[in-house]
């Protein structure tokens, strides 16, 4: 039961620091779905869609409305449709992604995800026509989002896989250049994608999932910043705690939506993910986080090991405020979702190697950056061989979404629009890694993947 003192404290959150719900995801399953015509296939993955999420934005808009909590996105994630698609005798996947953005557009979902492969060790000819659709497929579609995972703790990285999908970005890029490559902005390159994750682009529904599953997503990077300012000046053990506590509330309110919303649709609740997902407006970046934890500007020495205290306190006060945390969890730094980044990057102090090296730390990795519009596929390639890397090595999520921008210099803007707000155009190094890029074959994986 909630005190009223609990109430009231989260009224003032959700009213003066941003503090929302940022999705509620259905994921839903698409196996019952595999038809050899592909035709009856696309026909069967939009009624099943439509059938199983057709209350979901108005249950989500109805619990809105009686709870007085902001719930941003409503949206869909399915099985990877790769493995849907892959009895299919069609060449041609393009038709899949248009069947999922028809029934995201009758459902009213905000995006509609996994219009994707899982490519980690090996890629069979369903993922092969799959990673050949997807510049199309992003180019004719609104809402239809595309993830790869190209490499995992257990497998290692599969760098054919990463070869291709630089190939695959630059395409996409040139394929809605009358967009600034906004294509891009839908596509994530993974190591270790989680099954249960609810936010875009990299959301599908596992194959380790039930039939259907609710996974409610939230976020409040402005009430942890309105937290650490009544502790300026106190020890790092204080902040850690301040952020504890604040995680613990903001789970709780995604712990009362995700079960409501489970009741009501009929659908077994699955994880909250409660992850720190900045959007543009003043007050709601990880970025002020960081710099109010004493950084002059974010990206500066130290701003790592501030990143580190905060994701691993999100964590610790999420997990004891539900018995079903999940997703990616955590500390979000998408650059053009978060002004502070935006500001950091455009003051020339954080940098691209900086963004590396704080993924370390942090969930997910290199997201929504912008680079210029001649960066060669092979340099984009090695980026996600690097992020994967890190992935691998250190047992954790991570991730590329990157947009190299068509006709983009560095300094740059590129305008994306609402929550995916704007990225200024940041440098890449120069140095070729062509030769790298074409070796091919798979990179091993870690010895301390042999746990058995």
């Amino acid at each position: 039961m909630l005190s009223r003192n609990e109430i009231l404290q989260t009224l003032n959150m959700i009213d003066q620091q941003h503090l929302d719900i940022r999705t509620i995801t259905m994921g839903i399953s698409l196996l019952s779905c595999a038809d050899p015509d592909p035709e009856a296939c696309c026909r069967k993955i939009y009624d099943k869609i439509c059938r199983k999420a057709e209350r979901l934005v108005p249950t989500g808009e109805a619990i809105e409305a009686e709870f007085g909590i902001p719930i941003v996105n409503k949206r869909i994630s399915v099985t990877p449709i790769a493995l849907v698609a892959a009895g299919c005798e069609t060449a041609d996947y393009v038709p899949f992604a248009k069947a999922l953005d028809r029934a995201a557009k009758t459902c009213g979902v905000n995006f509609i995800g996994g219009y994707s492969a899982l490519v980690q060790k090996g890629l069979t000819e369903a993922d092969k026509k799959l990673m050949n659709a997807v510049p199309e497929a992003l180019a004719v579609t609104d809402y239809v989002c595309s993830s790869v995972n190209v490499g995992s703790t257990k497998a290692g990285i599969n760098m054919d896989a990463v070869r291709y999908m630089g190939e695959v970005i630059k395409k996409t890029a040139q394929r809605t250049a009358d967009t600034a490559g906004f294509g891009c902005a839908k596509l994530v390159v993974f190591c270790n994608a989680v099954e249960d994750n609810p936010f875009m682009a990299g959301a599908f529904h596992g194959v380790g999932e039930a039939e259907s599953v609710i996974n409610v997503g939230v976020s409040g990077p402005g009430v942890v910043y309105h937290a650490l300012q009544s502790v300026k000046g106190q020890p790092f053990d204080v902040v850690a705690e301040t952020v504890k506590k604040t995680a613990f509330q903001i789970t709780r309110m995604g712990q009362l939506v995700a079960r409501e919303a489970s009741q009501r649709l009929d659908t077994p609740f699955g994880i909250v993910d409660l992850s720190l997902a900045p959007t543009p407006a003043v007050g709601d970046s990880v970025a002020r986080i960081l710099e109010e934890m004493g950084l002059e500007v974010c990206g500066t020495h130290g701003t790592t090991a501030a990143l580190a205290l905060l994701n691993d306190a999100v964590k610790k006060g999420g997990v004891m405020a539900s018995s079903h945390v999940g997703g990616l969890s955590g500390a979000f730094i998408p650059v053009s979702e978060d002004e502070g980044m935006i500001a950091a990057a455009q003051s020339g102090v954080l940098t691209l190697d900086k963004l590396e090296a704080m993924t370390c730390v942090c969930s997910v990795g290199l997201d929504m950056i912008a680079v210029p519009g001649d960066t060669t596929a092979a340099t984009i390639s090695a980026i996600i061989a690097d992020e994967a890397a890190i992935g691998m090595v250190n047992n954790k999520t991570t991730a590329v979404r990157i947009i190299p921008a068509p006709g983009k210099k560095v300094g740059d803007m590129v305008e994306m629009g609402g929550l995916l707000g704007s990225a200024p155009v940041m440098p890449v190094h120069r140095g070729s890694a062509e030769d790298f890029v074409a070796r091919g074959g798979r990179i091993p994986a870690p010895l301390h993947s042999l746990r058995n």
